[in-house]
């Protein structure tokens, strides 16, 4: 077999990797730019390298992966689990999600299961179903079920009143999405919903039923769910995210729930060495010390926050990091927002303050409790 290799954009630096998952060396930087820009692939043929689709690629690492299959099992469940099996290669570089989970989540998708990410805001849910979106290569519908004010109106449609035409019903777009087949339908935080869009959605992920009623009322029009329909929600699940309800348990088992990972401080720093390949190493690898730590302080019996920092903020502060702006500087603009000041040298801010400070060696650290700060302090201590 051939080297087939695909060329990916990790921060600046274009790596190449082949069907075994190896990075691949020596390739001119002009071809694998023109490869990266064209969306191709590269295959070395008798020590040349010349683009390919990237059909190749997937097709190569499908072999490289493809399961022992039992004899007699139909060649349409062969192809099934040879694509589950081989989905990895597809996977972003920048979601940290292991391979198991990654192969559950498509097998869900393609088995047309309801699947529902779980886990702590920011720790990568909605990416890990926008990359299914994009893997599967389905018609796709987003709706933020969270930032809803009228559930019905969002799920189902609303009643208009023309002089002229006299009422009329507007349907959603959501009833448009449903009557598309195949599609991949994306709840994003639906436990954030209110529970009267909980309610509507009860018959439509009912695998028995699978309709949206148009209204409580009996004998009312029904709209089927088409064949091949796909919902995906996220959810953040525990009492310190605001506005997260309790989720129904006739609606969570309508779920297949796979449960995003919260990152290890290794794993922090691997994901944002990789997106800021140009920050220093051991100044990344402080940020995902300190949101390891956060993190677990937040589950201590008696914690001294509600809730650690999530990747999205780590890597918000890298974002800035490589931007030019300090980590005290990067920690006083997006880290302590997040946390409140109240208690004097007892709040969450303070200790947040005292666990950036050890991880500051760029001489800003003495300036993390400015004047205003410590006057605060010194009233409330009082």
């Amino acid at each position: 077999m051939n080297k087939i290799v695909t060329v990916e954009l990790n921060g600046s630096k274009m790596t190449a990797i082949d069907q075994y998952g190896n990075e691949v060396t020596g390739i001119l930087y002009g071809t694998r730019k023109r490869a990266l820009d064209n969306g191709k692939a590269l295959e070395n043929v008798n020590g040349k390298w010349r683009s390919v689709d990237q059909m190749a690629y997937a097709n190569a690492v499908k072999e490289v992966n493809a399961p022992a299959v039992p004899e007699g099992v139909p060649a349409e469940q062969q192809e099934l689990m040879n694509m589950i099996h081989s989905s990895y290669s597809l996977k972003p570089k920048s979601l940290m999600m292991n391979e198991l989970k990654w192969k559950y989540l498509i097998r869900s998708a393609v088995r047309g299961k309801n699947i529902m990410m779980a886990g702590p805001a920011g720790c990568g849910k909605t990416m890990a179903a926008k990359a299914l979106v994009n893997s599967l290569d389905r018609p796709e519908f987003y709706f933020n079920l969270g930032a809803t004010q009228d559930p019905r109106a969002t799920l189902i449609g609303n009643v208009t009143f023309d002089k002229e035409k006299g009422t009329a019903f507007s349907e959603s777009l959501f009833v448009k999405a449903i009557q598309t087949p195949n599609a991949i339908i994306l709840m994003d935080e639906l436990s954030r919903a209110h529970p009267d869009a909980w309610n509507i959605l009860m018959t439509v992920l009912d695998e028995g039923q699978r309709y949206l009623r148009l209204d409580e009322a009996e004998d009312q029009a029904t709209i089927k769910v088409a064949d091949g329909v796909t919902f995906i929600a996220t959810a953040n699940i525990g009492n310190e995210y605001t506005a997260t309800r309790v989720m129904d348990k006739a609606l969570l088992d309508r779920f297949t729930i796979i449960e995003m990972d919260t990152l290890t401080a290794d794993q922090e720093h691997d994901l944002l060495s990789m997106l800021f390949p140009l920050v220093d190493s051991e100044q990344l690898k402080g940020v995902g010390e300190i949101a390891a730590l956060s993190r677990q302080e937040a589950t201590n019996e008696v914690p001294r926050i509600e809730a650690g920092i999530s990747t999205r903020t780590s890597v918000e502060v890298a974002s800035l990091m490589f931007d030019g702006f300090t980590l005290a500087e990067a920690a006083e603009i997006t880290i302590y927002p997040q946390y409140s000041n109240d208690g004097g040298v007892d709040s969450e801010r303070t200790f947040m303050k005292q666990l950036v400070q050890k991880y500051c060696d760029d001489g800003t650290a003495e300036d993390l409790f400015n004047t205003d700060d410590m006057n605060q302090v010194d009233q409330e201590t009082v």
